[in-house]
């Protein structure tokens, strides 16, 4: 028997609602067998992000080496990265092991605006990681950050696609979501464009959106995909897990990558896409 096999390399979210938990939590709705390198510990919850301890380099390192020379992985993401000494462990065993399945969701801000990124890591995470990456996944804050301009609408999008594609990913999905009106999503590998549309939910619970989305697109990679199909499948899955979203906590709820079977008007789903 052949399981599929998808790491994160990403930060633990002590609520459950982001990070390697929901990562995990998406691997299992896909049928994928997941794996973790735990890059920081949060203590989190649906109001904020109140405290961060980031695990040494070098045990980051060892926990992807474990991983890879054991059990074996046929896709990767990163998440919360945090600091330059973590981020060039993270690209050094990237490059060592040849992970070329590698989804970089450059993570910088918590949803509550918590700074997730150091900001003397951004250029180590634009030098260093993007290059290595297969696809990478920011939504509009953070490509303006990689880019150092502001991204206004879909034409500025396909700019950006492009600008940031120069950087050394081989694809790009950028995230419109902030943009106001239904979200858009720009696709771009080099070739061309592909513009991804979800209608806009009335919804709050929506933490972990960022993670869900790459983690699904590592899953579909993981089982064979193309990119261009595992970003379009990832983007189906990451807007059912919105419009499942639950009405946990005081603050802003999770989305739930686990909406085949927990829903929260208590009806049963089916089984993994």
């Amino acid at each position: 028997m052949t399981v599929p096999r998808a790491l994160t390399i990403a930060g633990s979210d002590s609520g459950g609602g982001a990070g390697i938990q929901a990562d995990l939590k998406t691997f299992s709705a896909l049928g994928v067998f997941g794996m973790s390198a735990v890059t920081a510990l949060t203590a989190q919850n649906t109001t904020g992000v109140y405290a961060v301890h980031e695990v040494p380099p070098e045990v980051v390192a060892r926990q992807i080496d474990v991983v890879v020379e054991d059990i074996g992985v046929d896709a990767a993401k990163t998440g919360m990265l945090s600091s330059v000494p973590i981020i060039e462990a993270v690209a050094d065993r990237v490059r060592h092991h040849r992970l070329d399945r590698l989804v970089v969701d450059p993570v910088m801000v918590a949803k509550s605006g918590a700074p997730l990124l150091r900001p003397e890591a951004q250029h180590a995470l634009r030098a260093q990681l993007l290059p290595l990456a297969l696809v990478i996944t920011p939504n509009l804050p953070e490509a303006e950050v990689l880019l150092g301009r502001p991204i206004r609408g879909v034409k500025d999008m396909r700019d950006a696609a492009r600008a940031l594609r120069d950087l050394g990913p081989r694809a790009v999905l950028l995230k419109g979501g902030h943009l106001e009106g239904d979200p858009v999503d720009v696709f771009y590998d080099g070739d061309e464009f592909e513009q991804l549309r979800a209608e806009r939910l009335s919804t709050r619970h929506t933490h972990g959106t960022g993670c869900v989305l790459s983690a699904a697109i590592a899953a579909y990679l993981s089982r064979g995909l193309s990119v261009r199909e595992a970003v379009r499948k990832g983007k189906e899955f990451v807007t059912e897990a919105i419009r499942y979203g639950l009405p946990l906590g005081r603050g802003v709820g999770p989305c739930n990558p686990l909406f085949q079977w927990l829903r929260p008007d208590g009806a049963a789903g089916g089984g993994a896409g």
